[in-house]
């Protein structure tokens, strides 16, 4: 038996994942920003109510977000399927603003099998257009705004 409604934290715990995870209409905020600065991020759907950002790297790794279903901001690193790397969680990013965690993504450096942080972004790189194009709103089911 299911116990309490959609919007009632009893509810999400039941259902095995924690609201404190990125929700869909955050992480697609996110990857817009990310996109505008020139990083070639994605949204990453890894599992049923489970959302992510994925961060595309110039080698042919993937860098995937928060996507473990922990409040922590943490990310793994991929390679062909296989994980070549991670970074580990940030101390105290489970409160972190939109902003705060577009700064994380921008500032890591993934050239070590344990990433680390950067003291500044690099220079914003031309925009990327975003993904979905004209029928993005259409392929969502016009749940965000």
């Amino acid at each position: 038996m299911i116990w309490g409604t959609p919007g009632d934290t009893t509810w999400a715990w039941t259902r095995g994942y924690s609201r404190n995870t990125m929700e869909e209409n955050k992480a697609r905020r996110v990857v817009d920003a990310l996109r505008d600065r020139g990083t070639d991020a994605e949204l990453a759907r890894v599992g049923v109510y489970q959302f992510g950002v994925s961060v595309k790297l110039s080698d042919g790794r993937e860098a995937t977000w928060d996507s473990d279903g922990t409040a922590a901001l943490e990310a793994q690193v991929m390679r062909n399927g296989v994980l070549v790397g991670y970074v580990p969680a940030i101390e105290g990013s489970d409160s972190y603003t939109e902003e705060q965690i577009i700064d994380a993504i921008l500032r890591t450096d993934y050239d070590k099998p344990i990433a680390s942080r950067r003291p500044t972004a690099p220079p914003p790189a031309p925009p990327l257009p975003r993904k979905g194009g004209l029928f993005r709103r259409f392929m969502d089911g016009f749940r965000y705004r």
